[in-house]
C-alpha cells in the first residue's frame, strides 16, 4: 500500500504543470494634502476581490511594459515604471473554461503620474487609492500582503527598491 501511495505522489508531481508567469504593478503616489504614500487597488471582474493590476506577457514586450500596459488598461493610470521587479507573488486564477491554475505574479513599482478618465476596464472595476498597510488588510494572497509590508517599510524609509530576496520567487 505504501508504494501505491508513493507512486501515486510521485504521478502527482511530474504532471503538475508549472506556475503560468504574469507580470505586475503596484501603483503608488504621494497624497497631495498630506503626503502619504498611498498604493491603488483594485477590484477582479470576476469575484469582486481586491488586486493590483497584472496580466499576461505579451510578444515583444518586456516585462515592466506589460505592468505598466494593464496598470493602464485596468486603472487608467500612467507613471514610471521600475526596470528591476520589486518581487513575486502566486495566485490561483480561475480560467474561463473552469479550470484553476496556478500563476507567478511578477511585480514591478510604477509611481502614477496621470489618471486617465477614461480607460478600457473602468465599467468593470472599482478603484480606490489606500495605504500600504490597508492594501496589506484587503488583499486575500500571502505573498502579496508581503510585498506591501515590505514597500510600506521601504516608503518610510525612502525610496522603494528591488528586492534582494523577492519574496515568493522560490
Amino acid at each position: 500500500m505504501k508504494l501505491l501511495s508513493r507512486l501515486a505522489k510521485d504521478v502527482s508531481l511530474m504532471l503538475r504543470r508549472p506556475p503560468r508567469q504574469q507580470y505586475g504593478a503596484i501603483c503608488h503616489r504621494r497624497n497631495k494634502h498630506n503626503g502619504d504614500v498611498e498604493v491603488l487597488l483594485l477590484t477582479s471582474r470576476d469575484t469582486g476581490r481586491w488586486v493590483i493590476p497584472k496580466g499576461w506577457p505579451m510578444q515583444g514586450k518586456k516585462a515592466h511594459a506589460v505592468a505598466e500596459r494593464e496598470a493602464f488598461e485596468e486603472a487608467g493610470v500612467r507613471g514610471n515604471t521600475q526596470k528591476e521587479p520589486f518581487g513575486f507573488f502566486h495566485y490561483e486564477k480561475k480560467l474561463k473554461n473552469g479550470v484553476k491554475v496556478t500563476c507567478l505574479v511578477q511585480v514591478h513599482l510604477l509611481e502614477v503620474t496621470d489618471l486617465i478618465k477614461n480607460f478600457p476596464e473602468k465599467e468593470s472595476r472599482t478603484l480606490e487609492w489606500v495605504s500600504p498597510e490597508e492594501a496589506q488588510k484587503r488583499v486575500n494572497e500571502t505573498e502579496l500582503k508581503q510585498l506591501f509590508v515590505v514597500f510600506g517599510k521601504q516608503m518610510a524609509r525612502g525610496t522603494p527598491s528591488a528586492l534582494q530576496h523577492a519574496v515568493g520567487s522560490q
